[in-house]
């Protein structure tokens, strides 16, 4: 089965619209047999990018073994929440031994904060040392940014390093809080690959009833990203998340506004993951 397109960013490189994000069942340690089932489910359904992180518990080694006699035809990225140059070289090697490859399509600087944390990426002997030396050794092809807490410091952050891409939330929640929109438009019109994350905001959306599944998704999709990517629990979530993008519409404007208005007065309980 296929599923659209769209390029990632200046990479050239053309990802589907849906990733196989690495929470959900991919976030456990002992459950293997259900997380090869989900990862069997989104290659079945066409899905070529899956991401996982060093903070994702047993996520990278469930996909190392899942994906293994599929690595060539697929997007493989990981995170490292590591601040200092010799953590995130630990973090990368344990990243490429879980995950049986000697390179990343994309290695990702995870969950940025704080001005303290962009002041120690960016310090002599700070992680962002450790990315660009990966990629000049070949072990990474391109490198992204990673933020879901402030838009101010993430939009700092572009302005640190040449990034590839930045992953930040995309769901209708979004416009009443800590705004991450119109950094996403920001960063598309600068060439950088977006992907969208929190698009359920942990299944909690789906559970107000305001809108299903795939409106959420058609939703996110319509937005400036070139993909979003949503962590699941089973095969038959799996299987409707494939179908919402298989289908997918983009929305009106006013229907974007409607979906937003309908989740306001629950917008910030949604938004767990900003102070």
């Amino acid at each position: 089965m296929s599923l659209p397109r769209r390029l990632l960013g200046r990479t050239g490189v053309e990802v589907t619209i849906l990733g196989l994000g690495g929470e959900g069942v991919l976030r456990t340690y002992g459950q293997e047999r259900e997380a090869q089932a989900v990862i069997q489910a989104a290659l079945e359904a066409g899905i070529n990018y899956f991401e996982s992180a060093r903070a994702y518990s047993g996520s990278e080694a469930y996909l190392g073994r899942g994906l293994k006699s599929h690595r060539a035809r697929l997007f493989l990225t990981s995170k490292s929440h590591a601040r200092t140059r010799p953590e995130a070289e630990a973090h990368l090697a344990t990243t490429l031994k879980n995950l049986d490859t000697d390179y990343l399509d994309l290695w990702q600087v995870h969950d940025l904060r704080t001005k303290a944390d962009l002041e120690a990426i960016a310090a002599p002997d700070g992680a962002l040392e450790a990315f660009h030396q990966a990629r000049q050794r070949g072990q990474v092809r391109f490198i992204g940014v990673t933020g879901h807490h402030d838009p101010a410091v993430l939009r700092q952050a572009l302005e640190l390093y040449d990034f590839d891409t930045v992953l930040l939330p995309v769901n209708p929640a979004e416009p009443h809080y800590l705004n991450f929109l119109p950094l996403a438009s920001q960063a598309a019109s600068r060439g950088l690959g977006v992907v969208g994350m929190k698009v359920l905001c942990r299944g909690l959306l789906p559970q107000l009833q305001v809108a299903e599944v795939r409106h959420l998704v058609a939703y996110a999709l319509s937005q400036p990203v070139s993909l979003v990517v949503i962590g699941a629990d089973s095969i038959p979530q799996v299987l409707e998340l494939a179908a919402a993008a298989r289908t997918f519409q983009p929305l009106p404007p006013a229907t974007q506004r409607h979906l937003e208005a309908a989740v306001a007065p629950y917008a910030r309980g949604l938004m767990y993951y900003k102070p």
